[in-house]
This record gives structure tokens, sequence and C-alpha cells, in this order.
């Protein structure tokens, strides 16, 4: 098992361990996906965390596996797209408490959250080109806004917690030891609240926001799938594996 589940005084968290780095293969994915729409689902919960255990937050999809069986990726783009949605669409709110790395699908994660408290240790980087991939850009332009998510897809570089917060993609930075108590301080704030209310605020929020994640998260997996059939996805995931530097 992936996912871990715990609820308590109205708040449900959801909590990410796959060790060692928190990748998630095709299995991992659906739980996700399906935890995630339990708990939202669940009228004894207010409020959802999303946190990690170990030493980074999430770090997408095991390269590994579909280095292995690269017939998975359209399973896989289905499991991405059902576990954002999830988020996205828990009809309650939900935050994400980002410790260490928030890589590739970590920030698909994050990005469809309502908001993210992040570590003082917390990074953030899309590095997909350099997998032979794409995806998560739809989520990351929540976060940091449309020129920065450009560049940091086309670079493939990191920002640091304090940019995030900077680029309004966070709304706190605390230190990684209190990282757990804050966000589960915040979550019973709300959850504190008229469940009722919280429901319709979330579903109004939803529908008044100017782009709609699934929808245009849809449309990149596109993209995503037609980059995984070249030679050059294919030299990019087998440099990773191999630890060398693709040549393209």
């Amino acid at each position: 098992m992936a996912i871990d589940i715990e609820i308590k005084d109205g708040v449900g968290e959801l909590i990410i361990n796959a060790p060692p780095v928190n990748a998630l293969d095709n299995a991992g994915w659906k739980e996700f996906a399906a935890k995630m729409t339990a708990l939202g689902r669940n009228e004894d919960v207010n409020c959802v965390v999303i946190r990690a255990i170990g030493k980074g937050f999430q770090c997408g999809v095991d390269v590994k596996e579909l280095a292995a069986d690269g017939s998975l990726i359209v399973e896989l783009n289905r499991g991405c797209y059902d576990s954002f949605a999830a988020v996205y669409d828990c009809p309650v709110p939900t935050i994400s408490a980002v410790n260490g790395f928030c890589i590739g699908g970590g920030l698909g994660i994050a990005g469809a959250s309502d908001f993210i408290i992040a570590a003082d240790d917390s990074t953030y980087s899309l590095p997909e080109i350099d997998r032979g991939a794409l995806g998560a850009a739809t989520h990351l332009m929540r976060m940091v806004g449309v020129q920065k998510a450009r560049r940091m897809l086309y670079t493939c570089e990191t920002i640091d917690a304090q940019e995030l917060l900077s680029l309004g993609g966070c709304t706190e930075v605390v230190p990684a030891d209190q990282l757990e108590a804050r966000a589960r301080e915040v979550a019973t704030q709300i959850a504190g609240k008229s469940g009722k209310a919280l429901r319709l605020g979330k579903q109004a929020l939803n529908g008044i926001e100017l782009l709609e994640p699934k929808t245009s998260y849809r449309y990149e997996q596109g993209f995503t799938l037609e980059l995984y059939t070249t030679p050059d996805s294919q030299e990019a995931r087998d440099a990773f594996v191999e630890k060398r530097e693709a040549k393209f």
C-alpha cells in the first residue's frame, strides 16, 4: 500500500508513503485516486490534508516501471488524471503540506489542491522534458503563473519554498519540523466550520475559476502520449535509468 489514511476531528489526512522517494507506480496512482475520492465523500470529513512520509513530498510516476513496460503509459496517464481530478474535485477544501522535493506528479497533486503550506526545505521542479515526457504544467501554472511555469518546463530548473511564496504558489512557509502540525492546525480551523457551507464554497470556487484544470490537463496529456512514442523520449528514459547524459 502506497497511501495511508487518517481521520480525526473532521480532518482527513491522505499520506503518501511509498519509499524511498514517493514515486507512484501504476497501482499507486489508482490507489491515490480511489482513497482521495473516498475521503471527499466521507461526511465526517470537512477538510483534507495531503502530506508525505520521508524526505520528499512526491516525485511523479515510477520511471523504472515505465522503462520496463512502455505499454503502461496510457494506464498511467489515466491514473495521474484521476488522481489530480480527485484532489481538484474533492467536495471539501484540500491542503497540500509539502516537504522536501515536489517533482512532476507531485506538482499535479499540490497544484490541484486549494492551497499549499510549504516546508522551508521544500523544492519544486518539472523535469519532464529531461525524462522524455510532458505533464502537470497545467497545475504548475496555478501555482506560479504562466511565464514562470513555461520557463520551468523548458529549463527543468528548480525553485525553493521562498521563491514559491513570492510567486503566490503557497500561503506560507514553515520550518520542516512544524509542517505537519501547522497543516493540521489550519485544517482543524477549517473543519470546524459548517460542512454545508464549506462544500458549497468549494463548488462555487471551482465553478468560477477561469482555467478548469481537468480539461486543460487532458489536453496536455495528448502531447505527453505523442512525445512518449518518439525516439527522443526513449533516449531520455534510457539515460535516466542508466544514470548518464542523454544524447539527442
